[in-house]
């Protein structure tokens, strides 16, 4: 299969940081987003990145590349945050866009359990939300949140790298059982 990865914002995305400022949002989305790559490619699949490591790539330049390469998927990584201070809202998500093929479920639903399942973090479960890299993209893809940059303990989590591979795994495990589904 043909994957667009994508590391979701940008290296210079104002906000996108935790609240004690030592951890850039894109820093980790980027870094997962090369563990991605390297599982995939070892399964046999294309792997095209839509972000770039030295600046912010808007969100129409990514979601035009991925249709105009008529990719098989995109999966959006990312890490959450709920407001500018430390809270107690933590796990991982997955998002899809609110009307969805029955595949980009399905592949949405894959992941999430696979990624709960190997990071050991609460299930928030996959929702719907107007996401532009959701909605303007033709194929299955969907957004995932790795953890929160706001809670004290996952922020420790996106920093490690031992968390990121696992987040990879789950990532190209719930792929690897989509593609399996069909």
């Amino acid at each position: 299969m043909n994957i667009l990865i994508d590391a979701g914002h940008g290296p210079n995305t104002p906000g996108k940081r935790s609240p004690d400022g030592k951890l850039k949002e894109f820093y980790f989305n980027a870094a997962v987003a090369e563990e991605v790559k390297k599982q995939l490619l070892l399964d046999g699949h294309r792997v095209i990145f839509s972000h770039q490591p030295d600046l912010d790539v808007p969100l129409h330049e990514r979601t035009n590349l991925a249709n105009r390469l008529k990719v098989d998927l995109v999966v959006s990584i990312h890490a959450n945050a709920a407001g500018n201070t430390f809270s107690s809202a933590n796990g991982v998500e997955t998002f899809i866009y609110t009307k969805s093929q029955k595949a980009t479920q399905q592949l949405a639903t894959m992941v999430q359990q696979s990624l709960v399942l190997i990071t050991g973090r609460k299930d928030r479960g996959v929702k719907q939300a107007d996401f532009a890299v959701l909605r303007d993209t033709h194929m299955p893809a969907i957004l995932v949140e790795c953890g929160f940059m706001t809670h004290k303990q996952e922020v420790e989590l996106l920093k490690s790298s031992l968390y990121r591979k696992r987040c990879a795994q789950g990532i190209c495990f719930g792929i690897a059982c989509f593609e399996n589904s069909l």
